[in-house]
């Protein structure tokens, strides 16, 4: 080990090839972890393809049906179901439309609330904004 004054350089360069043998470092750094569990492989936000709408229950004790659709991420091709939020915003999203995609935020990968099984929520439909679709500010583009 380096103990001279100019050795500062050579401290940090063994300190980086002998971290790699770490397993915190491994775990966390090398974010090998996020391939097997999220499906968004890191990113803040996904483009997906919509293939299908539906509704799902809500858990005890409420009642009533969530918008959602199953979209496929364009980047690895899994499926996923999405939150499409606020009212009437299902009508300007449909099959085969391009949507960006963003995490819920809920704990240890979770859904939030009585979304059962849901983690995602729909923010864009073929590069327009989905609140400005549904406030009626912008028009789709039709294909």
């Amino acid at each position: 080990m380096a103990r001279g004054e100019f050795a500062a350089a050579k401290l940090i360069k063994d300190r980086k090839k002998w971290r790699k043998k770490d397993r915190h470092y491994r775990k966390y750094k090398l974010m090998n972890w996020l391939k097997k569990y999220d499906p968004l492989e890191g990113a803040p936000m996904a483009r997906a393809i919509v293939l299908e709408k539906r509704e799902v229950e809500q858990k005890q004790p409420h009642s009533g049906l969530i918008k959602a659709v199953r979209v496929q991420i364009i980047k690895n091709g899994r499926e996923v179901t999405a939150h499409v939020p606020r009212n009437n915003a299902i009508k300007f999203v449909d099959e085969h439309d391009e949507v960006i995609i963003e995490s819920l935020g809920g704990s240890q990968r979770g859904p939030i609330g009585s979304m059962w099984g849901i983690k995602f929520r729909v923010i864009m439909v073929n590069g327009i904004s989905l609140e400005m679709l549904r406030t009626g500010r912008k028009e789709k583009p039709r294909r």
